[in-house]
Order: C-alpha cells, then sequence, then structure tokens
C-alpha cells in the first residue's frame, strides 16, 4: 500500500510514534470516522511520551465497531473536537515514523482525518504486521494478540485491549522487541 513500509533500518534512531486507532466503521472512505487515538513516542527504543483522546465526531457508531473497542456514543459527548486532536497530534507525531500493527488500516483512517482538516501529514507508515509475518511466520495468524503473547507471554491485566493508547503501548513493545532481535 502507497505510503507504508515493511522495513526499517536498524540503525535508525529517531524519534518513532507507534500509532492505534479506533474508528466508527470499517472504512474511511464509506464514511468511518477516528473516535479514539493512542500514540506512543519512542526514542532508541525507550518511551518518552504518550498521547491518546478519544474524539468528538458527532458520528455514528456502527454496532460492529462498537461491539469491537466499546466505544459508546455517549462516551464521545464532551470529548475534544476533530480539529483540536489532529492538531496536537501533528505536533505529537512530528517528522517521526509512524508505526502501527496493520498500518494500512490506522494510516488510511489518520490520512483522511487530516485531510477534512485540510491537512496533510509526510510521515512515513512501518506495519508492525507486515514486519511479525517475516519474522514469526510459524504463528498461526499475525493479529496483535498473537504477536504478543508469542513474544511477551499473557497480554497484562490492566491493558484495555482494542482501545487506542493501550493498543499503541502493546505495538510499541512488539515494535521495540522485533528490532531488538534483528527482525527488522
Amino acid at each position: 500500500m502507497r505510503g507504508v513500509m515493511s522495513r526499517f533500518s536498524s540503525e535508525d534512531t529517531r524519534r518513532v510514534v507507534v500509532v492505534d486507532v479506533e474508528t466508527t466503521g470499517l472504512s474511511a472512505l464509506r464514511g468511518g470516522r477516528v473516535i479514539e487515538v493512542g500514540a506512543v513516542a519512542l526514542e532508541d527504543g525507550a518511551v518518552v511520551a504518550e498521547f491518546g483522546t478519544l474524539i468528538d465526531t458527532g458520528a455514528s457508531i456502527s454496532y460492529g465497531a462498537y461491539r469491537v473497542h466499546g466505544i459508546s456514543e455517549e462516551m464521545l459527548v464532551g470529548q475534544p473536537e476533530p480539529s483540536e486532536v489532529w492538531r496536537a497530534f501533528r505536533e505529537f507525531a512530528g517528522t517521526g515514523l509512524l508505526v502501527a500493527h496493520n498500518a494500512p488500516f490506522d494510516s488510511a483512517f489518520v490520512r483522511h482525518e487530516l485531510g477534512l482538516q485540510g491537512k496533510g501529514l509526510p510521515n512515513p507508515w512501518l506495519c508492525t504486521v507486515r514486519l511479525a509475518r517475516r519474522a514469526l511466520p510459524q504463528l498461526p495468524n499475525h493479529r496483535l494478540d498473537t504477536v504478543y503473547r508469542h513474544l511477551f507471554g499473557a497480554i497484562p491485566h490492566n491493558a484495555a485491549r482494542h482501545r487506542a493508547l493501550d493498543d499503541a503501548r502493546l505495538t510499541a513493545k512488539v515494535f521495540v522487541k522485533l528490532k531488538e532481535s534483528g527482525s527488522l
């Protein structure tokens, strides 16, 4: 997919921002919106900052999406509006490499949201699903839960699965572990 990298130079130590979004549906092209964004900034493999917020887009949440992440329309009332969130996100991301588990999905939604604001985001994206497929071909699938459990054992009990910041934290650990193992 355009703009999504599958390789990363192990000598690259610039800021890396691991991103996850929760959405109202499965496709930005079909009107889906980002209702939660979470991001973890890494420098030399260490977490240096975190960014996370719900977003009040005013859009309806599909039942299927709600079943995945549990975010209701009522939870979004009074949350920051997209213009505020995406301005802050662009500042947080800076010019760093963006990483996501299934980056084509997350990057499409982030680009769509920024486009609605009349903004762009030239940062390159790296996909940990693609990296995990190459580094761990023996796994039955390469969902975040499967890859994380293979690398670290159990998922932490306090991690809220399918919530943006917690998924970004898990993905950040996967990314660092794959990078340390020479899989990148």
